[in-house]
């Protein structure tokens, strides 16, 4: 059995390393977007696994599209070989479905981002710390804890959510996430990225995937 489970092992590398490390594109509307996750994590999509669809499925709204739905390559190299994921990390780009035939302006990408900020609420008042504005939240409500980025093609926000403690230790739980909605070539997609929250490493490795994640779909999709 230890056998079989290192050649499967050897198999799932290769397959992961190879099938997984190029770009693809995406048919929005009368656009074919270039889409990839970053270094680190791999699209879901070719496995056809009705658990993995389903768990995208609940990130986000049935008016959604879900284009992309990537978990990091340890987690996907568990999966494929019947363990459990960890889920620490994952992400997920979508598209509003009654807007993929629609070209999207600026003014009209402005006006998306200035309602999307409105519903997401306003971020955590200066001065105090992530435990502190947290511990007085309702468990499972996401808090807008500061904007990553602002301009004509991208709004970008971090937020932070206070989770049911673990019962032994009791130990509080936090997570963050990052929204960010981006314009290109004329159409609209949102980006979610998840993360679990330990440390002050894990806010900056959330600030900074989600940053070298927006970026590198503008240069794939740089005309």
């Amino acid at each position: 059995m230890t056998r079989v489970r290192v050649a499967i092992a050897l198999v799932a590398s290769l397959f992961l390393s190879g099938a997984l490390a190029a770009p693809f594109a995406a048919q929005v509307g009368e656009v074919r977007l270039g889409l990839d996750a970053p270094p680190g994590f791999a699209d879901t999509t070719f496995t056809g696994s009705p658990r993995l669809q389903e768990l995208a499925e609940a990130l986000t709204s049935s008016s959604n599209r879900i284009l992309l739905f990537a978990i990091s390559d340890g987690d996907l190299r568990k999966f494929t070989l019947g363990d459990p994921p960890d889920f620490r990390r994952y992400m997920i780009a979508v598209t509003p479905r009654e807007l993929e035939r629609d070209r999207i302006s600026p003014q009209r990408f402005a006006e998306l981002a200035d309602a999307a900020q409105r519903e997401l609420g306003e971020p955590v008042p200066a001065g105090k710390s992530f435990a502190e504005y947290f511990d007085q939240q309702p468990i499972g409500k996401s808090s807008v804890l500061g904007e990553l980025r602002r301009d004509a093609e991208v709004l970008s926000l971090l937020l932070g959510t206070r989770l049911q403690p673990q019962p032994r230790p009791q130990k509080q739980q936090y997570a963050l996430s990052t929204t960010s909605l981006i314009l290109v070539r004329g159409k609209t997609l949102s980006l979610t990225v998840y993360g679990a929250y330990d440390s002050q490493a894990d806010l900056a490795w959330i600030r900074a995937i989600t940053a070298r994640w927006i970026d590198d779909l503008q240069r794939l999709n740089a005309r």
